[in-house]
C-alpha cells in the first residue's frame, strides 16, 4: 500500500479510533498517523493490552 492510501485510509480511520479507545490523547493519534507499530505501542502503553491484544485490534480497525 503506498503512503498516500496509508494517509487517506488513516483520516477515515482516526474518529474510529478516537471513539474506541478514549485514552489515548490527540497527540498520541497524531503520533500513530496510520502506523501500526505506533498504534500497537500506545495501546500497550494506555490498556496495558499484550502486542498480540494490540495488534488484533489494529487489525479490526484496518479491516473495517
Amino acid at each position: 500500500m503506498n503512503s498516500d492510501i496509508a494517509e487517506g485510509k488513516w483520516k477515515q480511520l482516526k474518529g474510529k479510533v478516537r471513539e474506541s479507545w478514549g485514552e489515548l490523547t490527540d497527540d498520541d493519534v497524531d503520533e500513530i498517523a496510520g502506523r501500526k507499530e505506533h498504534f500497537v505501542g500506545k495501546v500497550q502503553e494506555r490498556y496495558g493490552m499484550k502486542k498480540d491484544e494490540a495488534e488484533k485490534e489494529w487489525d479490526k480497525l484496518s479491516d473495517s
